[in-house]
């Protein structure tokens, strides 16, 4: 098994919505802040090569699609995104992968900066289609229902028309349980409702180096990995951070990795905790290309 890091559109948000109630004056450490108060984040996915199977070739799983460059000019300045391009699959070609070439995709949950990339770039007039022609794609039952009928204080954090496209592909998986039945069992999931309902968080197995959980947005940088860090946008910190030390122990006890989908700098490290019980990200790596 073959995992990479895979770089996508980048964006600047608010660095006080990102850090919560977190002190500027702290937060300001990890991630300085531009002249609107914006910090820089990533929009990461991970793509996980098996090795060669029944297709004649490695399946292809990638995780999330990153914000991509769907925004009309107005809203891709509103939100921060940085580039006009879909620079996810620039970062696919590097590997040698065409977009008809992605055979799964695994969404978190389905906000425009987690599910965006699903989407083919902006062109004025042209409607949005999806741009992994072949791809299944799965989903948590929870998640799929909160993007068809979102909460008003989250309601712009979804896309309105792309639930309908997923499900018209014929190939949409419903997740209600621990294990997928496209994925198989090298691949588990644990959910978390702290930050929306129904986040879903994949535990791989079969990389050289361990297993590796893609964390979504319960921790979406190494600063967050510090248990009272949240982010202005989860619904419920207190359970988030609940949640997040289930989940960081056990990538600590099992000796595993993180991965990581917002921060700017790295994209994966192993779990450590002190004697006063402090979580910390050590043996970081600012990329994965194995």
């Amino acid at each position: 098994m073959r995992i990479y890091s895979l770089e996508g559109n980048t964006q600047r948000l608010d660095g006080g919505a990102m850090f919560g109630n977190c002190p500027r004056a702290v937060w300001e450490k990890w991630a300085p802040a531009d002249d609107r108060n914006r910090i820089e984040l990533a929009c990461r996915c991970m793509l996980v090569q098996e090795p060669e199977s029944s297709l004649g070739r490695s399946r292809n799983v990638l995780f999330e699609s990153g914000i991509g460059a769907f925004f009309e000019p107005k809203l891709r300045e509103r939100f921060g995104v940085q580039e006009d391009r879909h620079v996810l699959l620039e970062s696919l070609a590097k590997l040698g992968i065409a977009p008809a070439d992605i055979d799964v995709v695994v969404l978190s949950h389905l906000h425009f900066d987690h599910a965006g990339g699903l989407l083919s770039a902006y062109s004025d007039g042209a409607a949005p289609a999806l741009v992994f022609p072949n791809a299944s794609y799965i989903v948590s039952e929870r998640a799929l229902a909160r993007a068809k009928s979102p909460h008003v204080r989250d309601r712009a954090s979804f896309i309105v028309d792309l639930p309908a496209l997923l499900e018209n592909t014929g190939r949409l998986e419903v997740v209600r349980s621990a294990q997928s039945a496209i994925l198989g069992p090298r691949y588990s999931f644990t959910f978390s409702e702290g930050h929306t309902p129904g986040l879903m968080l994949t535990r791989v197995e079969g990389w050289a180096e361990g297993p590796i959980t893609f964390l979504g947005d319960l921790v979406p940088g190494t600063p967050w990995v510090h248990l009272p860090i949240t982010m202005g946008y989860d619904r419920y910190p207190e359970l988030l951070i609940d949640e997040k030390r289930v989940l960081l122990e056990r990538i600590r006890q099992e000796n595993g990795f993180g991965f990581y989908t917002h921060d700017a700098l790295m994209a994966a490290s192993r779990i450590d905790r002190d004697a006063s019980g402090k979580y910390s990200a050590v043996d970081k790596r600012a990329s994965l290309h194995s």
